[in-house]
């Protein structure tokens, strides 16, 4: 790929400023209150794919956020790339633990980082890595190196579960068509350790209310003497583990996948620290499923976690009061063979059949996702792995990861395609938490290693 480390150094200036424009929009696709700023991201990805060189680009109403579509077609005999990526962002709370705001951008050196790191909510999940691709198009249209199909999706509500993207894919499934689909949404072990994501875990994402007195009570007058929602609440929480942080949800592990000891001996080959992994963290000591290593824990095996609680009086000062109601946010990450439909079912099952008497359970399934596997033997993993070698000069690290991307397993079902998960973001770039960032050199790094995907893909597969 002729000049494209001189490219990015002639234009690294520019390639920053814009992204930082687009990390000053709050796409916060969670609150209303953030709508119109979604509707302008939208606007502003289909500039950006424009001028980046793309033929044809529309927004696509949905009955939620649009669908920003666009395309560069070369030549119909060669091989079409689906870009897939987001431009909603989470929500930037709690806002106090943020050490500048969360929609200001600003580049700060880091230990990890010393070319510096661009801080603002989005910029490593998913803006910064999504606008990479628009980039590394701008490239090879400008230099006439393009040597296939591609094809752009950026959606507006995959932190909220991409509902519409469902029916989009469904009813444009010729539109979407493609070879092979490119996603960075990911990261990598570290700068100087490439790797490529080769499987991802499913989603289970419930919310569940329990329901005492039919109002607040006064502690002192009723206390002990009726259940109290969030009292009962933790200890049905508590209970779906065991003294092995086993999940005790009947059924739960039926239909894990059971990765050979040989599989377990190549995945512990991974570049890994405990000891700095604690540091990292400020922990005394890693927690989880007993008979499994960390990097096991988060990301071969299942788990269940509360992802928020509350009930009650929680302001300044006192109020004692038993409140009628008591909530929590549980996700659970699934692995092949889950069934996220099935686990959520069996998880409601299970936690009505544990509440006591004297109060009511609701569970509501918000959304999830399947899990995903790619082999390494296919194309489209050879082509990224001999990408990263070219850029970085070293082989990449195939690596299952513990998150969760749900509409990867519904491109394969929808479009018969395969994904590959080039992510050039760091675990520890606090995404979904204060003070997220995205490394200079990770950002320009990815622009880089891109265009040479595009390259070897092509040589395979024509």
């Amino acid at each position: 790929m002729d000049n494209i480390t001189n490219y990015i150094e002639q234009n690294k200036e520019r390639l920053l400023n814009e992204l930082i424009q687009l990390l000053k929009i709050p796409s916060v696709s969670a609150d209303s209150a953030f709508s119109q700023d979604v509707i302008d991201m939208s606007e502003a990805i289909k500039v950006a794919l424009e001028e980046a060189g793309c033929d044809q680009v529309e927004i696509c109403e949905t009955e939620g956020y649009p669908i920003v579509y666009g395309e560069k077609m070369v030549d119909a005999s060669l091989p079409t790339i689906l870009v897939y990526g987001h431009y909603d962002v989470q929500p930037p709370d709690p806002l106090n633990l943020w050490n500048s705001p969360p929609f200001e951008p600003v580049i700060k050196e880091t230990a990890l980082h010393p070319k510096g790191a661009i801080f603002a909510r989005g910029s490593s999940d998913d803006k910064g890595q999504m606008y990479m691709h628009v980039k590394a198009l701008e490239f090879m249209v400008k230099t006439d190196q393009l040597p296939c199909n591609v094809k752009f999706m950026i959606e507006g509500e995959e932190e909220v579960g991409s509902n519409s993207l469902t029916t989009f894919v469904a009813k444009n499934r010729e539109k979407l068509a493609n070879d092979i689909i490119l996603i960075s949404d990911t990261g990598m072990i570290a700068p100087n350790v490439p790797s490529i994501t080769t499987g991802l875990r499913g989603l289970s994402y419930v919310e569940v209310e329990i329901t005492g007195p039919n109002r607040d009570l006064h502690s002192g007058l009723y206390g002990g003497a009726v259940a109290n929602p969030i009292n009962i609440l933790t200890k049905m929480i508590a209970s779906l583990h065991d003294e092995n942080n086993h999940i005790t949800i009947p059924g739960f592990y039926d239909k894990v996948e059971q990765l050979s000891q040989g599989e377990r001996t190549e995945m512990a080959k991974a570049p890994f620290d405990l000891e700095e992994y604690k540091k990292a963290l400020d922990i005394e000591a890693v927690y989880g499923e007993k008979g499994f290593t960390t990097n096991e824990r988060n990301s071969i095996r299942p788990t269940l976690d509360v992802n928020g609680i509350w009930g009650g009086y929680i302001g300044e000062g006192a109020k004692t009061v038993i409140a009628s109601k008591g909530y929590a946010k549980i996700s659970m990450r699934l692995v092949p063979d889950q069934d996220w439909k099935e686990i959520t079912e069996l998880f409601s099952k299970h936690f009505e059949s544990i509440a006591p008497k004297g109060v009511r359970v609701k569970v509501t399934p918000h959304h999830g996702g399947q899990a995903y596997v790619m082999p390494i033997d296919h194309t489209g993993y050879k082509a990224a792995a001999k990408a990263y070698e070219t850029s970085f000069g070293k082989s990449p690290v195939p690596q299952r990861g513990g998150g969760s991307i749900p509409i990867v397993a519904l491109f394969e079902k929808e479009l018969k395609s395969k994904t590959v998960l080039m992510g050039f973001g760091l675990d520890s770039d606090a995404i979904h938490s204060p003070n997220e960032h995205f490394g200079v050199w990770n950002y320009l790094k990815g622009i880089e290693t891109i265009p040479y995907f595009y390259h070897y893909f092509t040589e395979m597969n024509s």
